[in-house]
């Protein structure tokens, strides 16, 4: 018997998944089939996981989830006993292997496909499998860039030959450098990247990854979707190299924040919850090839506007944050002349009736809960 999803997470990590199943979304069309999720060991990739679960037990979905992992002994510390249900099944493979369809021959048929021993069916694909750490830039480009370029051509590929419906998701650094004086960026937005460097093996394996999807559905006529997330947030890890992830942490530890720059980049946030949200309402109503920007006015703040408010958020930890130096202490004003935004107008996902709901401070509240549960 498959172990309740509210029976086995812990009461704040559950209610924001909860968040996320309750979605006012057409959550009937993914009822009898099968969703694969690959990077369903990561961050986004839980909720995503773990909201389709929810809507098993409680709406008698009977969505079969496909999740697609590096490491099951990695997947097993975060799914613990749900791995053990019978609509979860666990796929381990780097999403750069290609997948292995069955041939005729096999007792299942053309319609399955598998990696290693599994055998499965393929209606709708959600790739959220990445590298997104400024870390993996640094330290393994070539990885980075694979993933979000060779990992996305797989998953193309088998999409293809499922007939599945399918949802990659894309990021903000695909706009690149914008300096033409505008606050915002629109999904029509074009900046320039520097494709010989680097560090922009993300962005410039983003934009390949985009490009790649149109040429699948140009040519093989295939339902494919797009998302531009923003910055995501939540209780991802105290270990986390991530500017806001080391604000949360500060918290949980007690300490005081000191930031060493003006912390003036002005960025969309989204909270985790919000963005798995978003990512459902584009894959069960967006359309074709039509990229969405994830993010919402109550998100839009400076690193120093992040730290303050993960500072105001626990007035009875009585924590400071200071400037390492005294110059930065100034308010700064952003000159989008000489800096690219990074403030994502997200017109075209509200028309689809998705709106945030959680505010930075309620979000860095969620976060440190469910992190403390873990403790």
């Amino acid at each position: 018997m498959n172990k309740a999803v509210r029976d086995e997470l812990k009461e704040h990590l559950y209610n924001d998944v909860l968040h996320v199943a309750e979605a006012d979304i057409p959550w009937d069309e993914l009822k009898d089939k099968t969703i694969m999720i690959t990077g369903a060991g990561g961050f986004i990739g839980f909720y995503l996981v773990a909201s389709l679960l929810i809507r098993n037990d409680d709406h008698a979905q009977n969505t079969t989830v496909l999740a697609v992992v590096r490491s099951l002994e990695r997947a097993k510390a975060k799914y613990g006993a749900l791995m053990d249900r019978d609509d979860l099944i666990f796929i381990e493979q780097d999403v750069c292997s290609p997948f292995v369809k069955c041939s005729d021959d096999d007792e299942y048929g053309e319609e399955f496909i598998g990696s290693g021993s599994e055998q499965v069916t393929c209606d709708y694909i959600i790739h959220a499998a990445s590298q997104a750490s400024a870390w993996h830039f640094e330290n393994d480009p070539v990885g980075t860039i694979r993933a979000n370029l060779v990992g996305t051509d797989n998953i193309l590929a088998l999409a293809k030959e499922c007939n599945a419906k399918t949802l990659i998701i894309s990021s903000l650094k695909t706009y690149g450098r914008v300096t033409s004086g505008v606050s915002s960026l629109t999904e029509e937005t074009r900046g320039d990247v520097d494709f010989d460097l680097y560090k922009n093996c993300y962005a410039e394996g983003k934009r390949a990854a985009e490009n790649l999807a149109a040429c699948y559905s140009k040519q093989y006529g295939m339902d494919i979707k797009l998302v531009r997330p923003s910055y995501i947030y939540g209780a991802a890890s105290l270990d986390d190299d991530r500017v806001w992830a080391q604000f949360i942490a500060n918290v949980i530890r007690g300490e005081n924040i000191l930031l060493k720059s003006n912390g003036a980049p002005y960025r969309s946030f989204c909270y985790v919850s919000d963005t798995a949200r978003a990512i459902y309402t584009v894959l069960l109503k967006g359309e074709n090839m039509i990229p969405y920007n994830i993010a919402d006015d109550i998100g839009n703040i400076t690193i120093r506007g992040f730290a303050k408010e993960a500072v105001n958020a626990f007035p009875e930890k009585h924590l400071t944050l200071s400037f390492a130096s005294p110059e930065d202490e100034k308010e700064p004003v952003q000159d989008y002349s000489s800096q690219s935004p990074e403030i994502l107008d997200s017109t075209k996902l509200k028309s689809l009736g998705w709106k945030a709901d959680v505010d930075i401070s309620s979000g860095i509240k969620r976060a440190v809960a469910i992190l403390l549960e873990k403790c």
